[in-house]
């Protein structure tokens, strides 16, 4: 199983969740983060005053998938969050070891 990590423009957010469900990845977690990259922030004017957003709003999607979706799931939500211009996100890919379903004990790929 993978652990698949995704750090994301918040508005693109629905278009992920709908890439993802229409390729049959079910279930995913989600968490507003703050965050900054190769951007190293912005200038924004408010109030006629100048001043640096150093962490920029983000979103982190997390989906854990058999190890057979994996290369799948990352195109999926690669080609959903892309627009093009710096500050896109990263993708990350991590082992899981073990994955279990609280309500029933299912452990491994029946738990997803």
């Amino acid at each position: 199983m993978k652990l698949i990590m995704a750090v994301i423009k918040p508005f693109k957010i629905d278009d992920v969740r709908e890439a993802l469900t229409a390729g049959g990845i079910e279930g995913l977690t989600i968490t507003e983060v703050r965050g900054y990259g190769r951007q190293k922030g912005q200038t924004e004017i408010y109030r006629g005053a100048e001043y640096a957003v150093n962490f920029l709003p983000k979103v982190k999607i997390e989906v854990v998938v058999s190890d057979d979706l994996a290369e799948r799931t990352v195109e999926l939500i690669r080609a959903a969050a892309m627009t093009g211009k710096i500050g896109d996100g990263k993708i990350f890919v991590l082992d899981v070891e073990q994955a279990v379903r609280i309500r029933t004990g299912e452990s491994g790929a029946a738990a997803l």
